[in-house]
Formats: C-alpha cells, structure tokens, sequence
C-alpha cells in the first residue's frame, strides 16, 4: 500500500505533464478571492500561496497584481513554478512547518494542496504566519460528478483503484476537523474543452496513479479511452468543475 507522504511527493515526477494538462481555475474565483482585501493594486498586501505545485493557482494571484510568496515541498515541481513565474519567488517547505516568521502573512493560499497537509500541525502554523485580521483560503478543482459520463468515471476509477478518489470530499473534511477556524463557504462551477488526449493525460498526473505504475496507469487509461470514445465520438471531451472554496478569518 502506498502512504501519504509518497503519494504527496509523486508529483514532483510529473512536473511538466502536471503543469501542461491540469485545469486551472475560473475567473469567477477572482470575486470571492477580492473579498479577503480589495484589488491589490489598491491593497498591497503579502499573499502567500502553500503547496504551490507549478504555480497554477499562483498565476491568479500574481496576474491581480499581489505580491505573491509561494512555497512548494517539492524540488520538481518548484523547478517548474520558476520556468512558469519566474519573478514570483518560490522557498521549499510545507505547510506543516512554513519557512516564515509569525505574523508575516495577510493571506494564506492553498489551491489543491491543503489536503496534503496535517491539519493538526497546519492550522497552528496557519495562525501563527497570519497576521490578525488575515485570512486563509484553501480551494480545490473537483470534477463535477452530478455529470452522468463523470460520475460513470468516477466509478470506473474507484473499482480500478479499489478505493475513492481522495479529493471527493475534501472540503467537508476540512470543514469538521478544522475546528480552530470558522470557514464560509463558496461553490464555483465551470467547465472547459479538452482533447481525449489531454482529459486522460490529466488524469495521469493524480497522485493514485503516479504511484501505480506507467503500465497499470497504462491499462486503465486504455480502457477508459475506448469507454469515453463511446461519449465523446469527436474525441473533445467538456469536463464540468466545482471549485470548493473555504475562507477563514484570524482573529
């Protein structure tokens, strides 16, 4: 069985196919994100963005004109952030022991990441990088699965897998052992057009299948093109999203 941790760090072995095929986020986002602390450019506030991978949910920060800090555990994957941003500077570290001093922060980010963190050891740090009054926002792409050929995936996958996908019900976990913090809530659903070829190649990049293998990865992505032939006979497959987001203020 894999672990945690290995599954964590699996993604510095796909930088470059992560950063190529994962879905970035709408521009709707943009709205609740203002909400922490008014436009940047009429705010200078410092942002710092957790478990940044290649800088996907960076690059909305930094193109509003914040100043962004970014910090990213894996060597990989920080080296693709720096071909991607190269002027947003990017530390290793963790969100379980951040590279910061207390009360350095405004804001917290975590796009697609906060789950990989030990919230017993992540919220205290969160507290203590926040300044008072900062926030903390944590936020994750789910493919929607009210979407029939999605959801007949998402069932697919879990057989294969012979479990469910970790980040199905991230954000409600987040919500019941995040006590420290009283988080609102917001649902954002978006889609995008994608090649066959980019939606399986996407999927490859997950963390269940980076530690598999690349000949189990291969059978099931074979399978799973012919079943989605089957859907989309024009090979462009429109996958549909819900952006789970979750605020938190410090005190």
């Amino acid at each position: 069985m894999t672990t945690h941790l290995s599954r964590a760090h699996s993604f510095s072995t796909a930088a470059t196919r992560y950063a190529a095929h994962r879905p970035s986020y709408p521009p709707a986002l943009s709205t609740p994100l203002e909400r922490l602390g008014g436009p940047p450019p009429r705010r200078r506030t410092a942002w710092v963005d957790v478990g940044a991978g290649t800088g996907i949910g960076t690059a909305l920060l930094a193109e509003r004109g914040a100043d962004v800090l970014a910090v990213e555990p894996g060597s990989g994957m920080a080296r693709e952030f720096r071909r991607a941003l190269p002027r947003v500077p990017v530390v290793l570290g963790d969100g379980n022991a951040l590279p910061l001093a207390d009360g350095s922060a405004d804001f917290l980010t975590y796009a697609q990441a906060w789950h990989w963190t030990d919230p017993a050891r992540s919220v205290p740090e969160a507290l203590r990088v926040l300044r008072p009054g900062g926030a903390l926002a944590v936020w994750w792409n789910i493919q929607d699965h009210a979407t029939p050929w999605a959801d007949a995936q998402a069932a697919r996958i879990a057989r294969f897998l012979g479990k469910d996908d970790e980040a199905r019900h991230t954000a409600d976990r987040t919500s019941e052992q995040t006590t420290e913090l009283d988080f609102r809530r917001d649902r954002l659903r978006w889609t995008r057009r994608v090649t066959l070829d980019d939606h399986l190649s996407n999927l490859a990049t997950h963390s269940a299948f980076l530690v598999l293998g690349e000949d189990r990865t291969a059978t099931f992505l074979n399978e799973e093109r012919a079943e989605l032939r089957k859907v989309f006979p024009d090979g462009i497959v429109e996958e549909a999203y819900v952006v789970d987001l979750l605020v938190a203020t410090r005190p």
